[in-house]
C-alpha cells in the first residue's frame, strides 16, 4: 500500500484478502454436478415406476 498524490494504492492481493489457487472453481463445478444428478433422478425415479 502507497500513496501518491493524495490517493490510496493497495496491491490486489491485499485488496482480495484470500488465495486464489482455483479450487472454489472445483466446489461448484462438483456442487453443480450432483445438484444435476439429485434433481434427474428425482424426476426419472418416480417416472420409472409409473
Amino acid at each position: 500500500m502507497h500513496t501518491q498524490d493524495e490517493e490510496v494504492h493497495i496491491e490486489t492481493e491485499d485488496a482480495s484478502a484470500g488465495e486464489k489457487t482455483g479450487h472454489m472453481r472445483w466446489v461448484l463445478g462438483i456442487g453443480l454436478f450432483l445438484a444435476i444428478l439429485a434433481m434427474s433422478l428425482v424426476w426419472i425415479v418416480p417416472a420409472l415406476s409409473n
